[in-house]
């Protein structure tokens, strides 16, 4: 039974041979050895996930430095908070509170935001939903009962920086839930079948489980050489990425499906292409090939190398709408209750060359340094700060992302 395991634990580290409970009593942190029972729990865990992991994964920057992802990450903080509304409205209508009674042990509502990174966003989004739960379970308390408890699972990659995570954790929030990490790829399954009614993630499934196959094959014709990204501008090199993301967004939702109850919700926000519209004419698309010319210069000075800067393309692909559409209605696991194009709020707005800079440095820092090596990423974006004040970007001229918000509900 889940309700036994997580007990009065704040935050759990179920990955490691080795777990830690850490509970939080006033301003005091504890650290002590699971129990045998509890060791069981995660053994099940483990043995239930049949998780695939990536070979290697590249988590946003941690830390809370000034190059830190916390601290550059205001733009998909935006992008969440426009989504507010819309998540609490289909919560309110959409979200089915007797599931508790039909599909779970206890009077426990499990919340997983999958990608959750090092915060502070996945916190706003954590806590979106639980004030609109409440809100609904106060409505059907003679019909529910015993009083909700929360527990919410944090997702990411292995070496998501989690001790960050939970150290920034607000103090208020720890009275609200129980807080458990979660290690792994969420192309694969990550939590027990059928323990999840509120599953979310936002501005994360265009990154992909691996590099495409062939893109970094010197003897391919999908060889991405000229750039750094699928930027839609080499036939061969868009088709690779196309197939890996099929076959990851259909990995995802296979895995959520395993996870969430029968009528559990599944919350997605993030960006896509305009159908027709390449992602080089994208103001984010202009910035990454402009990484990929910097890096050529620094080639051109011996700081790197012109072969290293031909194997590395970034694991990440930005579906065309229609496309997007296509992948999630073909998975028959799930009732589509919204799907729709929202506005960023920061889409019709200039940014400065340092906001772009630092955010781009915040979520590509750790993928570069693997690649190149230390030493490397504190020169390419210097050159990047100095491109981008030469070359503006004409923020009026580019195309802009298409923002969706799609709410699925598990059959």
């Amino acid at each position: 039974m889940l309700s036994a395991f997580w007990g009065h634990a704040s935050a759990i580290a179920i990955a490691s041979p080795i777990v830690s409970i850490v509970g939080f009593r006033g301003d005091r942190t504890t650290i002590r050895r699971p129990t045998y029972g509890e060791m069981k729990f995660v053994e099940v865990v483990e043995k239930q996930r049949e998780m695939p992991t990536f070979p290697q994964s590249f988590p946003m920057n941690g830390g809370d430095g000034p190059h830190s992802y916390i601290h550059n990450s205001s733009y998909q903080k935006v992008a969440i908070d426009g989504a507010k509304e819309r998540t609490r409205e289909a919560i309110l209508e959409k979200l089915d509170l007797e599931l508790l009674n039909r599909n779970s042990d206890a009077n426990i509502l499990r919340i997983a935001d999958f990608g959750c990174s090092i915060g502070p966003n996945t916190f706003d989004v954590v806590q979106n939903i639980i004030d609109t739960v409440k809100q609904k379970h106060l409505k059907k308390e003679t019909h529910i009962g015993a009083p909700l408890e929360f527990q919410v699972c944090f997702n990411d990659q292995p070496n998501n920086d989690f001790n960050t995570l939970f150290r920034t954790q607000p103090l208020f929030s720890r009275r609200e839930y129980l807080s458990v990490g979660v290690p792994g790829s969420f192309h694969g399954r990550v939590l027990p079948r059928n323990s999840l009614h509120i599953g979310h993630t936002s501005y994360t499934l265009h990154w992909l489980s691996t590099i495409p196959q062939h893109v970094c094959d010197k003897e391919s014709p999908a060889l991405n050489k000229s750039y750094i990204q699928c930027n839609n501008l080499v036939d061969e090199v868009t088709k690779a990425y196309k197939i890996q993301f099929k076959k990851d967004i259909g990995g995802f939702l296979e895995a959520r499906a395993e996870e969430l109850v029968s009528g559990g919700l599944m919350i997605l926000s993030g960006q896509c292409l305009p159908d027709g519209i390449p992602k080089a004419l994208t103001w984010q698309g202009v910035v990454i090939d402009m990484i990929g010319e910097c890096l050529m210069d620094m080639a051109k000075l011996g700081i790197t190398s012109k072969e290293k800067i031909e194997l590395f393309s970034l694991p990440t692909y930005i579906p065309h709408i229609s496309e997007f559409k296509a992948n999630i209605e073909q998975n028959e696991n799930f009732k589509i209750e919204t799907m729709e194009e929202i506005s960023h709020p920061m889409d019709y707005m200039p940014l400065t060359n340092d906001f772009i800079t630092s955010m781009f440095r915040a979520i590509l820092n750790t993928i570069i340094e693997k690649h190149f090596g230390d030493g490397v990423v504190d020169e390419l974006f210097d050159r990047l700060a100095k491109k981008l004040d030469k070359y503006p970007i004409n923020f009026r001229r580019c195309k802009k992302y298409v923002n969706y918000f799609i709410v699925l509900k598990r059959k």
